[in-house]
């Protein structure tokens, strides 16, 4: 805020007075509730001192709202590049499995790898960081939405707008669609039925990949008989 005032002082024509004119006095400033008050004594023929009121900005307080930009910015990149992270290394971990059961799936290696449980408690552990990272007042409300106390698929939208809670759902889906296809995998070992094709429509659409089985193990009991 400048305020200014212009007190005027009566005309003079006296030597002392003209000889001042073009003069400028010492310069004070004082300082008043985080106010800069200038007071300048510069005489002229127009005549007068003049008064300047600025307002002191303060750079604590723009450090303070720059600090806390900072910070807001610096969590929401941390956030983004960890759901990152956790995409690719979830998605890359479960390729290797489904690249054994579908290119080897008489192998030993292949047997071994699918009976260990160490990628879904890995997987799981993830899932539950992602979901602790997600996890805000509102997850409820957007998951029970609905006056009924039931999902609503428009608060389902809101709730996976956010990158760290679609990352947590898609590691999700690679536990559940994982597990289906050893399931399907297994079970074709013991009944001595293809499996490499519904094996790969697990990764990619899980629920036509089981159907795809059962399809298989249908026509293949059929042609035994």
């Amino acid at each position: 805020m400048v305020f200014s005032s212009c007190i005027s002082q009566p005309f003079s024509s006296s030597p002392l007075s003209m000889m001042k004119r073009n003069l400028t006095a010492k310069r004070s400033e004082l300082c008043i509730d985080s106010s800069r008050i200038r007071l300048d004594n510069r005489w002229s023929f127009i005549g007068g001192s003049r008064i300047s009121l600025q307002h002191n900005v303060s750079s604590n307080s723009y450090s303070l709202v720059h600090k806390r930009c900072s910070s807001i910015q610096a969590s929401w990149l941390a956030t983004s590049q960890i759901a990152s992270s956790v995409f690719a290394v979830g998605t890359t971990a479960v390729l290797s499995f489904y690249t054994l059961m579908i290119v080897a799936p008489k192998a030993e290696i292949t047997k071994k790898s699918v009976e260990s449980g160490i990628p879904y408690i890995i997987l799981g552990v993830l899932y539950a960081y992602l979901l602790y990272l997600s996890w805000t007042p509102e997850t409820l409300k957007y998951m029970f939405s609905s006056k009924y106390m039931l999902p609503e698929l428009s608060g389902i939208a809101k709730m996976f707008s956010s990158e760290i809670t679609l990352a947590s759902a898609w590691i999700h889906l690679l536990v559940v669609d994982l597990f289906a296809a050893r399931q399907v995998y297994n079970d074709g070992l013991l009944n001595k039925i293809e499996t490499r094709h519904s094996v790969s429509l697990c990764l990619l659409f899980c629920p036509v990949g089981i159907v795809s089985h059962f399809v298989t193990k249908a026509l293949t009991n059929n042609q035994s008989k």
